[in-house]
């Protein structure tokens, strides 16, 4: 997706929802939101088991990816909320303002909601679909299901943003310790890329790169293929695929540990595919610091590869 288009549907979803809109119509939207993001789910199911590259490795190299993707998001989730409880205090900056916006993080902190299982669910439930009833499917019909579904998310993620403007004044508190976040991100990566492949004895120019992809599994599968081969390749394509699926099914974990933790989990993935399902975690403002961490993740990314290949050559 286009990086612009994110932030061209939060401003039209800001625009809608400026001047305020009536219950009714922000309940609507709320649920336009979860329909949404279910099919999103299932999308991201039905990419992992319509892949021959992922489901034709599900053997030991599935399980050293599914190690790797999960000590990179323990490890960024670690050193994201070291940061918060020194140089980076995200939550406590929030509740600062949490007098003058919604109270919608208190509902999510206070109920159960059922998307912490529908979220998963509607995933496996994808992939099985597509591995069993629709192994043919169209890519081109998942892509365009996927970006329809993004971009009703954006809008949706938008909407909330014009009924919560405080968020801007939070974005503005925080200033640039913002890029503090996406640092602890990327570094908490290469780390638990490290360690995992020293402890697995995973060739480390495979793990730390891998990791290091931060979810941006297409070109980080691709450029590993490049440089070291096939096996590489889909060290690269799995183990960033895996992230958002684990990034899904720890949610509920990780935003106990701190609010930045579901953030360190979605990694790059936050500029799309993650951002709502963090947003939902975490409340709108710091989705909005998800989105922010994201974008500079998602452009760190392609600058990295090369000079990794570099050092791991």
């Amino acid at each position: 997706m286009n990086t612009l288009i994110p932030f061209i549907c939060l401003g039209i979803g800001a625009a809608i929802s400026w001047r305020g809109l009536p219950g009714a119509v922000l309940k609507g939207f709320d649920t336009l939101i979860n329909i949404a993001l279910v099919i999103l789910m299932l999308v991201i199911g039905l990419n992992i088991g319509t892949s021959p590259q992922v489901m034709g490795h599900l053997g030991r190299i599935g399980f050293n990816c599914a190690m790797l993707s999960l000590f990179a998001i323990l490890a960024s989730a670690f050193l994201v909320a070291l940061c918060e409880k020194t140089v980076l205090p995200l939550e406590e900056t929030r509740k600062q303002f949490a007098s003058n916006g919604s109270t919608e993080d208190t509902q999510q902190e206070s109920h159960f909601s059922p998307l912490i299982i529908i979220m998963p669910t509607s995933i496996i439930i994808g992939i099985l679909a597509g591995c069993f009833i629709l192994p043919g499917i169209s890519h081109s019909v998942l892509e365009w299901t996927l970006t329809v579904s993004l971009v009703l998310l954006y809008i949706g993620v938008g909407v909330s943003l014009g009924e919560n403007k405080h968020v801007f004044q939070y974005i503005r508190k925080l200033g640039l310790r913002l890029l503090i976040l996406p640092a602890a991100i990327f570094l908490g990566s290469i780390l638990g890329g490290l360690i995992i492949g020293i402890v697995l004895r995973i060739p480390l120019n495979y793990a730390v790169i891998s990791t290091s992809g931060m979810g941006y599994y297409s070109l980080t599968g691709a450029t590993m293929t490049d440089y070291f081969g096939i096996e590489a390749g889909i060290y690269g394509f799995v183990v960033n695929v895996i992230r958002d699926v684990f990034s899904i099914i720890l949610m509920p974990l990780l935003v106990r540990i701190s609010k930045g933790s579901p953030i360190a989990a979605g990694a790059a993935g936050c500029m799309d595919t993650m951002l709502v399902p963090v947003t939902k975690a975490v409340g709108t403002e710091l989705g909005i610091v998800a989105l922010i961490s994201g974008t500079i993740l998602t452009f760190v990314v392609p600058v990295w590869l090369p000079i990794s290949q570099i050092i791991f050559s």
